[in-house]
């Protein structure tokens, strides 16, 4: 595949938990949070930059934050309505526009440094663009959640096609070490060189794979037990919790300190767990959410200590700001809307090493920059 943008860069860059800390001897109440230590933020309404080529982009399935500062968004094409891509239809119907190719690299500014993605030669393009990641190495991992989503592709930075874990074919069941279903999103361990997917619209479980050879390595379900394809009932908040993960399993994030983070969306749960998939704790959100869910994705503070968790939360459209140690709500910002700073289906977010989030969102059809307006890194 021949990349369609290429601009020099010119930088070179197993309960629940309480809000306490207790034992059965001592109740230690946590220290108290300033105001001033908590990460607010604030739109900005100038980024990204214009895109060239007249082009636009589709509903956005992924967002990520690369080594380099770098922001990638996979977005897709073919959700542009004819009166969104005019300019691309025969004849054209008006000056604007045209469809972006769907994988975005942006500098921290907004300008667009790169463009590829699509069918191309010895592999199949997925049917509906979902996750990217970019590791350390240089690779960018692609998902899909279309009915025979069943794979992750591999590419190089400049989107050469090295790879692939699954193939474009029907699901099987949640516990086929060789093919996936309909995964969702993918997070690097780079010190052990694994690749984690949040397994996902289809299946029912968290996988990883050796991010090198793409071999099997393990997989889990919900609370670290084996999963399963038995029909659930829908979510009810008043029932007992479902021992399953819901559909979508629709984010996983790795700490410094090995714990693991799944988003249960459907559920309103996030549940943690170690490496090797022992069950760690389990936090609910907003759970009187049905439907979609309220929690669609995950970004770590990027402190040393990564102090907090923002949750990403699609259906109520809010960003909540979690303290990571016990799961509790320090603040929240967004609001549903299309304004600047408002979300319309809030879908995936990232954070960089200056805690500027950007977001990308389904209805919206765009990405947003909110920089950090509090002492929160200092």
């Amino acid at each position: 595949m021949t990349p369609t943008f290429n601009r020099a860069r010119s930088i070179l860059t197993g309960l629940f938990l309480s809000a306490g800390i207790a034992s059965s001897a001592l109740f230690i109440q946590p220290a108290p949070v300033r105001a001033g230590d908590v990460p607010t933020f604030a739109v900005d309404p100038s980024w990204p930059k214009q895109l060239p080529n007249n082009w636009i982009i589709g509903q956005v399935g992924g967002i990520t934050v690369d080594w380099q500062g770098h922001i990638w968004v996979v977005h897709r094409p073919r959700s542009l309505t004819d009166g969104e891509k005019a300019a691309s239809l025969t004849p054209p119907r008006a000056k604007c526009c045209v469809a972006a190719p769907p994988v975005l690299e942006f500098d921290v500014d907004g300008n667009l440094l790169r463009a590829w993605g699509g069918p191309g030669d010895g592999y199949q393009w997925v049917g509906r663009e979902h996750g990217i990641e970019v590791d350390e190495r240089g690779f960018v991992w692609i998902g899909g959640n279309a009915d025979d989503d069943s794979e992750i592709l591999k590419f190089s930075l400049d989107g050469k096609y090295l790879g692939q874990i699954g193939k474009i074919a029907a699901r099987t069941n949640s516990n086929d070490t060789t093919q996936l279903g309909r995964p969702a999103e993918m997070a690097i361990d780079q010190a052990a060189n694994e690749l984690y997917i949040a397994d996902g619209y289809g299946n029912r479980r968290v996988i990883v794979f050796d991010a090198t050879t793409l071999a099997y390595k393990r997989h889990w379900g919900g609370y670290g037990k084996l999963p399963t394809d038995d029909k659930q009932p829908p979510y009810d908040p008043s029932a007992a919790v479902q021992e399953q993960f819901g559909n979508p399993v629709h984010c996983i994030k790795i700490a410094n300190d090995g714990l693991v983070y799944v988003c249960d969306r459907s559920q309103d749960r996030i549940q943690v767990f170690q490496k090797n998939g022992t069950f760690v704790r389990e936090w609910f959100y907003e759970k009187n959410t049905r439907g979609d869910g309220a929690v669609f994705d995950l970004a770590l503070w990027p402190d040393p200590k990564q102090t907090y968790l923002l949750n990403a939360d699609g259906a109520n459209n809010e960003i909540r700001v979690l303290k990571r140690d016990d799961g509790s709500v320090v603040g929240t910002f967004g609001h549903s809307g299309r304004n600047a700073g408002q979300f319309a289906l809030l879908h995936v977010m990232a954070v960089d090493q200056k805690g500027n989030v950007y977001t990308g969102e389904v209805e919206g059809k765009r990405i947003q920059k909110f920089k950090l307006t509090s002492d929160a890194l200092k």
